[in-house]
């Protein structure tokens, strides 16, 4: 796999994302990305270059997506954890094809790296407070739970982990440049 940095062109598939995963989800009991995402906050991260897209080749169509940032939503982390450095994972989203294959827990153990390559502490994310197969997803990658936070203005999203950042032990994930197609 390689990564590429997502472009505005990109955004109907980053939409595409999350609509079919919500889709999956769904019949499973899971609300999680019920409601559309405001894509204005969409088109702001991709326009700051946190957007990211895993490809099999620098033209294909994206394995997955996951922005990688250090906006610490004030409603999850604590004004003593957000002063801490630290990278945030938001919306990684693996398309259906690629389930199962260890491409989510490459895309996390690239963000760790990404981390510690700019000197963070930490790799914090958050996910649906009703997600337990998710936040058993990550506790399995290494990832501690910190809090659950019950607060609706969270929109759902109230269960907080970290790890360390640390560098790939492995054959890290090649970075691209964007090829036109």
């Amino acid at each position: 796999m390689i990564v590429v940095r997502a472009e505005l062109g990109d955004l109907a598939r980053l939409i595409k994302f999350r609509t079919d995963t919500a889709a999956w989800l769904r019949p499973r009991g899971i609300d999680q990305w019920s409601l559309p995402f405001p894509s204005e906050h969409m088109t702001a991260s991709i326009i700051r270059g946190e957007v990211f897209l895993f490809k099999e080749t620098p033209t294909s169509d994206a394995a997955a997506t996951v922005t990688l940032d250090r906006e610490a939503d004030e409603l999850l982390w604590t004004p003593e954890e957000r002063v801490v450095d630290a990278l945030y994972v938001h919306k990684l989203t693996v398309d259906r094809a690629y389930s199962g294959s260890g491409l989510g827990a490459r895309i996390l153990d690239w963000a760790g790296d990404q981390a510690a390559q700019q000197g963070a502490k930490w790799l914090r994310l958050d996910a649906w407070t009703t997600n337990s197969q998710l936040q058993a997803y990550y506790l399995g990658l290494g990832f501690k739970h910190v809090r659950t936070v019950n607060n609706p203005a969270a929109g759902g999203s109230g269960w907080v982990a970290q790890r360390p950042a640390k560098f790939a032990t492995h054959e890290r994930v090649a970075f691209s440049d964007r090829m036109s197609s």
